[in-house]
C-alpha cells in the first residue's frame, strides 16, 4: 500500500485524485494516514473539538480554545489549530454561509412522518460516526436499511469531505436501491454531488432536521 500511494499524483490535470485512487484500489483516507501515534490526552482533545464542531460549526479555533478550557483543558490556539487541520475542520465564517446559500442548496421535506415502514428497501439512510482509534480517529459513513437495520455499505475517512460519503453511496446502489433515502442536512447529504446520485437513481429524498 505504501509503494501505490507513491503513484498518485495530486497534481494531474486529467485525472482527479479520487480517479486515480479508484484505479490502484486505494481508499482516498489512506493517503493522509499518520502512523504517528497521539497521545490520550491528545484524542481526547481531538473528541471533544469533534463532538463540538459537530454541535456547532461556526467555531473557529479560538472559540475551541475557550470551549476547552471551559472544559478544564489548559491548551493553546497554535494546539487546536494543529487538531483542527489534522481532523479536517474548521469553523463556518458568515461569508461561507453566505456562500453556501448562494449555492442553492435545497431544503428537502421529511417525508417519514406518519409513514409505515415496512420492508426492506423502502427506505434507506446514512450517517455519519466519529471512531477513535488507537492511532488517531476516522469517520464512518454508514448507508443502512431503515427497515432490517442491515448496513449496506460503508466507508471511512479522516475528514468530512463528501468523497466518502459518496462512494459508500455508490457501493450501496450495486446492492439495490430504495423507494426513499433519509439524512440530516448536513453538507455532505445536502451537496450537489450526494443529491444529484441520488436523483440519478430515481430515489426520494428526505431529511430531518438539522446537520448533527
Amino acid at each position: 500500500m505504501s509503494e501505490a500511494r507513491t503513484w498518485v499524483d495530486f497534481d494531474n490535470p486529467d485525472l482527479s485524485v479520487r480517479e486515480q485512487c479508484r484505479l490502484l484500489g486505494l481508499h482516498r483516507s489512506n493517503l493522509y494516514y499518520d502512523p504517528v501515534p497521539e497521545s490520550e490526552e491528545n484524542l481526547l482533545l481531538m473528541r471533544l473539538l469533534d463532538e463540538e464542531h459537530l454541535r456547532r460549526p461556526a467555531r473557529g479555533s479560538r472559540q475551541m480554545v475557550d470551549f476547552l478550557r471551559d472544559e478544564g483543558h489548559v491548551v493553546n490556539r497554535k494546539k487546536v489549530q494543529r487538531f483542527m487541520r489534522k481532523m479536517g475542520i474548521e469553523g463556518l465564517s458568515p461569508k461561507r454561509r453566505t456562500t453556501l446559500a448562494m449555492q442553492g442548496h435545497r431544503v428537502y421535506p421529511y417525508l417519514l412522518r406518519g409513514l409505515e415502514i415496512a420492508r426492506p428497501d423502502q427506505v434507506w439512510c446514512s450517517d455519519i460516526t466519529y471512531v477513535p482509534m488507537r492511532r488517531g480517529f476516522l469517520y464512518l459513513a454508514a448507508v443502512m436499511d431503515w427497515h432490517s437495520r442491515y448496513v449496506i455499505s460503508w466507508r471511512l475517512s479522516n475528514s468530512l469531505d463528501v468523497d466518502f460519503c459518496v462512494e459508500a453511496l455508490e457501493d450501496a446502489f450495486r446492492q439495490g436501491r430504495p423507494e426513499i433515502f433519509n439524512t440530516d442536512q448536513g453538507s455532505q447529504f445536502t451537496s450537489r454531488e450526494f443529491t444529484s446520485l441520488l436523483r440519478s437513481q430515481d430515489v426520494a429524498i428526505s431529511m430531518d432536521g438539522n446537520a448533527t
